[in-house]
């Protein structure tokens, strides 16, 4: 993307990557559009995927090969690695890009060799945030050695820029379908205890708070017992 119409070409692109991504009905669907999206807007990656900690628990999200796991999975068992760095909350820095794992790696010692045998020749991450939020590492990966340049940089950037506002919308929407989901259920269970149980609605919604809180099960869960055997 050297020129003014290549780059006027790649703003179209991604014009038309972030509409499409808005556009996703699940959250699933958000995070394989932008591990595709990665693969085909950003020149050198081969393949891409986004990484989130959990409690220090790794987990592969929309990868789009087999690789990005692999990878995933080595930074979790040796504790280092640059996505793992990437997706750390805390953490300052928001871009890595390494050029050649087949050289010495002093940061990432344990990593960078067997990242190469994996078939990882270069690699580029970015932390997936917003004002509010950090959502993980938006990690690319390429088999050649210094397949990622300054452009490149950038485009994942863009790109990373984008997908954090998606996926952070789609994560509001979900949450918000489940709530609605939730209160459905809730209200459905109150509503068969009354029945059965000759209850006022006050006197349904406390025994399911009160079986949630003695059995350490989350309402939704009992609301959901309820709903599918008809009583407690």
């Amino acid at each position: 993307m050297e020129g003014t119409g290549d780059w006027a070409q790649f703003a179209q692109q991604m014009a038309s990557m972030a509409r499409h991504l808005l556009a996703q009905e699940s959250v699933d669907a958000t995070l394989a559009r932008i591990t595709a999206s990665a693969t085909e807007l950003v020149e050198g990656c081969d393949a891409a995927g986004i990484l989130v900690l959990h409690d220090s628990q790794v987990e592969s999200l929309a990868p789009t090969e087999r690789l990005v796991v692999d990878s995933d999975q080595l930074q979790h068992q040796l504790g280092e690695g640059p996505c793992f760095d990437a997706a750390r909350v805390g953490v300052k820095e928001r871009v890595y890009r390494i050029g050649d794992l087949t050289g010495g790696q002093q940061r990432w010692p344990a990593y960078a060799p067997q990242a190469h045998a994996l078939g990882v020749g270069s690699m580029m991450g970015f932390l997936l945030f917003t004002e509010d939020e950090e959502l993980g590492a938006l990690n690319l990966y390429s088999r050649t050695p210094g397949a990622f340049s300054e452009i490149s940089e950038t485009a994942g950037w863009l790109l990373a820029s984008h997908a954090a506002i998606a996926f952070s919308t789609a994560c509001t929407h979900a949450q918000m379908e489940q709530a609605v989901a939730t209160r459905h259920m809730i209200g459905e269970a109150m509503g068969i205890l009354m029945g059965v149980r000759h209850l006022t609605e006050e006197q349904a919604f406390d025994v399911l708070r009160r079986y949630s809180q003695e059995n350490n099960v989350k309402l939704r869960e009992v609301a959901r017992l309820v709903c599918e055997q008809g009583t407690l």
